[in-house]
């Protein structure tokens, strides 16, 4: 059985312990990295989340797995090999350290530019932000020991919120800032 889901109201110390992870990150992995981001929902202000940081970071290539995999496990992250999602590399926590999810993805892939429009949609739109977290809520009570139901349950206002943030890209002329790390 995995551990119990909890959602809990945003807490204001997420983007200093993403601060202090990013540049142990950026001291481990120099270059290799082409960008390190705060993403996922604690990374957007006010937003209830589970509490594990996300970060995501880009490279040039996935499959130059020894150039990145070897840096982030001397920083005390595990590899995830059975991953099933071919669009990026997962890390976890080693057991007993704080809840972080590491995303590796190629640099300007779908997969990375996606979470970071969604996360910079969610926090230019604050009511979006307050419904994701009331379904996030919701879900949280009704899957509370089945993460594969809860992240399904998601699935569907994320897209609806993607297309949204599409055309608020297109818009405002959304790209990309400067790498949180």
């Amino acid at each position: 059985m995995s551990d119990p889901i909890f959602v809990v109201p945003y807490d204001p110390r997420w983007p200093e312990r993403f601060r202090a992870l990013g540049t142990a990150l950026r001291g481990a992995l120099g270059e290799i990295a082409l960008r390190i981001d705060h993403i996922g929902s604690t990374a957007v202000p006010g937003l209830a989340a589970k509490p594990i940081i996300d970060v995501q970071i880009s490279v040039t290539t996935l499959e130059s797995l020894h150039r990145y995999r070897v840096p982030l496990e001397k920083a005390g992250f595990v590899f995830r090999a059975a991953n099933p999602d071919l669009s990026k590399r997962y890390f976890r926590e080693m057991p007993g350290d704080r809840r972080t999810h590491i995303h590796v993805r190629r640099g300007g892939s779908w997969s990375e530019q996606g979470a970071l429009l969604f996360r910079d949609y969610l926090r230019a739109h604050e009511d979006d932000a307050r419904a994701y977290g009331a379904v996030k809520y919701r879900l949280a009570e009704e899957y509370r020991d089945d993460r594969g139901s809860y992240a399904e349950g998601k699935a569907s206002f994320i897209w609806e919120i993607m297309v949204q943030a599409h055309t608020w890209q297109q818009q405002v002329g959304w790209q990309p800032g400067r790498s949180d790390a």
